[in-house]
């Protein structure tokens, strides 16, 4: 008798931390801001302060969020790949679904930043979703056609790579800053050189070219650990999974927070200690949820999350397209008017909240899902 191919199980704790990363850009940051407004202690203003991006080296909440959503994109990829197999697709099939998904992404991305206004000269080509579909294209062909432990090699010759070109090689143009500034860094003058249109900080983009490539290690980061937690090995418990995951992330926390001494952690500039720091935080986040959700089967509250992670995409296109603040403002803006001022801001932005997942709620009831 055939053995039935048993489909793999999704893992809710991906949907639900995705939905929590997600909930930052869907208002979460103003809301602390909001917290802080109403409660000006220094522990709220702490918080609040996270909710910006630093300027150059360092790194707050706000940085996070990116590589996060990145790092969770990796480790689904394993999954996919498994059911795309199981499910009868061929090599060739999966190829061309790959390099599909890098590409739309890269191609939202631009409509997301003004395509549609048909300004060329003012448009800005590089884009968070660009950076997301080269990243994870790049990591997903990789994890395709190399096994694992050569895998791991390309990932350190990468990072090491990445900080020798930018440790050693200032900008042509840099007329004397130092190489790991603004002014002289190698990746602002790439995106100068080779960039259309406008950068997001005119002589520099955070989501340039060259600084793709340690990104590619983020979604490799996600994708190694998803492949960790589809392993099958006796004596390999779900609990010593999360044990390891653990101990990997704090590992690769330290690793970053060693290397910032060389090479200083940076978002703008997706530096090799950013990609490492950033990504033990994203190892022990999912270990975390993972422990909760899947392991010990804890699900009831992960509905918030689910919502919103389940359409990720969704929420961040939709708020460039449709004005949820007139809906916020409509709905919640005379119960605000009520309110002492400093409470004001915390209405509001608990409004736009709620206006932005009852709109995905409506598309989860309904089972609509943007897929790309």
């Amino acid at each position: 008798m055939e053995k039935v191919k048993q489909q793999p199980v999704r893992l809710q704790s991906l949907d639900a931390l995705r939905g929590f990363d997600m909930l930052f850009i869907m208002g979460g940051g103003t809301l602390l801001v909001a917290l802080a407004t109403l409660f000006p202690t220094p522990f709220f203003e702490a918080i609040a302060e996270q909710t910006h991006h630093v300027d150059w080296n360092g790194c707050h909440m706000e940085d996070m969020i990116f590589p996060t959503f990145l790092f969770i994109a990796g480790i689904s990829f394993p999954f996919s790949l498994e059911k795309q197999r199981l499910s009868g697709k061929d090599e060739g099939a999966i190829l061309r679904k790959i390099i599909r998904r890098g590409l739309t992404l890269v191609l939202l991305g631009i409509v997301y930043n003004g395509l549609l206004n048909f300004d060329f000269s003012t448009q800005r080509y590089a884009s968070v979703l660009g950076r997301i579909g080269l990243a994870w294209m790049c990591a997903a062909l990789l994890f395709v056609y190399v096994q694992t432990k050569s895998r791991a090699w390309i990932a350190a010759a990468l990072l090491i790579g990445y900080w020798l070109l930018l440790a050693f090689v200032p900008a042509p143009d840099a007329n004397g800053a130092d190489s790991l500034t603004m002014e002289g860094c190698l990746v602002g003058y790439v995106d100068r050189l080779l960039l259309p249109g406008r950068l997001h900080l005119t002589i520099h983009d955070p989501e340039g070219l060259l600084s793709t490539l340690p990104a590619v290690v983020t979604a490799m980061l996600g994708m190694f650990t998803g492949e960790f937690i589809k392993q099958s090995k006796e004596g390999l418990t779900e609990t010593r999974k999360v044990l390891y995951l653990l101990m990997a992330g704090l590992s690769l926390m330290a690793i970053g927070l060693i290397w910032n001494l060389f090479f200083p952690i940076n978002k703008q500039i997706w530096s090799s200690s950013f990609v490492c720091f950033v990504g033990g935080i994203s190892t022990l986040l999912f270990a975390l949820f993972y422990y909760i959700i899947d392991v010990k089967n804890h699900r009831g509250w992960t509905l918030f999350f689910r919502v919103i992670g389940m359409n990720s995409i969704t929420i961040y296109l939709a708020q460039r397209f449709i004005r949820f603040s007139y809906t916020n403002e409509a709905l919640f803006g005379g119960l605000a008017k009520l309110m002492p001022e400093s409470a004001q801001p915390l209405v509001l932005a608990v409004g736009y909240i709620a206006v932005c997942w009852a709109f995905l709620y409506f598309l989860y009831r309904q089972k609509i899902f943007l897929k790309v």
